[in-house]
């Protein structure tokens, strides 16, 4: 029987996809740096980078179709090298093995934030966007640039390689507190009083992983498919947070320039002293200064994705906050 591979399978959205495929019956093979917690055993699990090729050719043995998943998911890391070492060369190493073995499909999972426009001009963004390497907002984005790139290249050399850009994934199970977890976390534990206004298409992770197996399944070679859900200004997210919380949430903006400041000396201090990830970075600051909605209608048309509403999501991310003080 043929294996789906899943790379970052371990990750918040590769479990979901893990659990999507093992309910269909799938036999799937998770290459990851971590092992899932707890590993199951019908899931076949492969440790180490996608940055190795002998490691990549190893988890490729007998599988038909990849979701490459792996990467780093967050905006800070102590060694800036380490974003364009696993985003972008692990996405050019995966799909050189790929194709030394004729895996019959490659799902790229690149992000929507490379999508954003320099300057922020409230239009939906679909999937025609162009931006340039030049435009991105810092060392992650242009990693996840680069990787995306990279596929496309796969793709027009004749590989049969889909792309697909999810927006902001809400649910529960980010041990790892990617940057929405985290954002919704600092918010449900009082420690800020102000908020940088800006637009958020959040989508609950489920769905995402349905819509990933969905461009595996139906999606063209070479294409790009928006995944997202609904587009919510963060001025009207928090209110909701409060409601389904009971706790106060900040009510005050904060200008550009000062987050933008914040966000350069947090770094600095994070870089250079405290060697931990600061709560605000000055990429995080400027791709929320870009925010813009998103426009997934091309996935809906084509690979019959259905996001539903985010309401569900975002009451199971606050009750697990409060029982456990995180979205695990």
């Amino acid at each position: 029987m043929a294996r789906v591979l899943v790379t970052g399978g371990s990750g918040f959205i590769g479990r979901n996809i893990v659990d999507l495929l093992r309910r269909r019956g799938e036999s799937v093979r998770v290459l990851d740096v971590v092992p899932i917690e707890p590993v199951p055993t019908d899931v076949e699990f492969v440790r180490g980078s996608v940055a190795d090729r002998v490691t990549c050719d190893r988890a490729l043995v007998g599988v038909d179709r990849v979701y490459h998943l792996a990467g780093i998911a967050h905006l800070w890391r102590t060694e800036k090298s380490d974003f364009d070492i696993v985003n972008r060369r692990g996405t050019e190493t995966l799909l050189a093995a790929a194709a030394s073995v004729g895996v019959g499909r490659v799902v790229h999972c690149s992000t929507e934030s490379i999508l954003l426009p320099r300057r922020r001009n409230h239009k939906a963004i679909d999937e025609s966007a162009s931006p340039a390497l030049a435009d991105m907002a810092g060392p992650y984005t242009r990693s996840k640039y680069l990787a995306e790139q990279a596929a496309l290249k796969a793709a027009c050399a004749g590989m049969d390689v889909v792309i697909v850009n999810p927006t902001v994934p809400i649910g529960v199970g980010d041990r790892n507190m990617t940057p929405p977890a985290a954002m919704i976390a600092l918010f449900l534990s009082g420690r800020t009083s102000f908020f940088l206004d800006c637009v958020l298409n959040l989508v609950n992770v489920r769905d995402l992983a349905e819509g990933i197996l969905r461009a595996g399944e139906h999606g063209r070679r070479g294409e790009r498919y928006i995944l997202g859900g609904e587009n919510i200004p963060l001025r009207d997210l928090l209110p909701a947070l409060e409601r389904k919380s009971g706790r106060r949430m900040p009510k005050r903006t904060v200008p550009a320039a000062v987050a933008l400041a914040t966000g350069l000396v947090s770094g600095l201090i994070a870089d250079h002293i405290t060697r931990r990830a600061p709560v605000v970075t000055r990429e995080g600051v400027v791709l929320a200064l870009r925010s813009a909605p998103f426009d997934s209608a091309k996935a809906k048309r084509e690979l019959g994705y259905a996001p539903g509403p985010i309401d569900q999501a975002l009451t199971e991310v606050v009750e697990a906050f409060k029982r456990n003080g995180s979205s695990a």
